[in-house]
């Protein structure tokens, strides 16, 4: 069984940074990929970045610059550090993960709880 927390979000005024966390405890092998979406009131959700075990990394144009999304293998946490936000980055934002559950290439994907991100003066 896997689990994953997430934390870091809140309320930051406009051009203010945040650090959202994903966390991941339980039976775990290793890293595959974690994908962080967000969905906006009124809005479908949207992928906003992603990392993959190699390190490569993916942005939606929108957060090019602003958002970075690193991953601490010791830890089983992987980071999505925003800065320069404006309102509309306002949502809330969930990671997607998926692990190793062990050596012979089994996995795990599930969503974390969700953290809300308010960016408003």
């Amino acid at each position: 069984q896997v689990q994953l927390v997430e934390s870091g979000g809140g309320l930051v005024q406009p051009g203010g940074s945040l650090r959202l966390s994903c966390a991941a405890s339980g039976r775990i092998f290793s890293f595959k990929a974690v994908d962080w979406y967000r969905q906006a009131p009124g809005k479908q959700r949207e992928l906003v970045a992603a990392i993959t075990n190699d390190g490569s990394t993916n942005y939606v144009d929108s957060v090019k610059g602003r958002f970075i999304i690193s991953r601490d293998n010791a830890k089983n946490t992987v980071y999505l550090h925003m800065s320069n936000l404006n309102p509309e980055d306002t949502a809330v934002y969930n990671c997607n993960a998926e692990f190793y559950i062990d050596d012979v290439g089994s996995t795990w994907s599930g969503w974390g709880q969700g953290t809300q991100v308010t960016v408003s003066s």
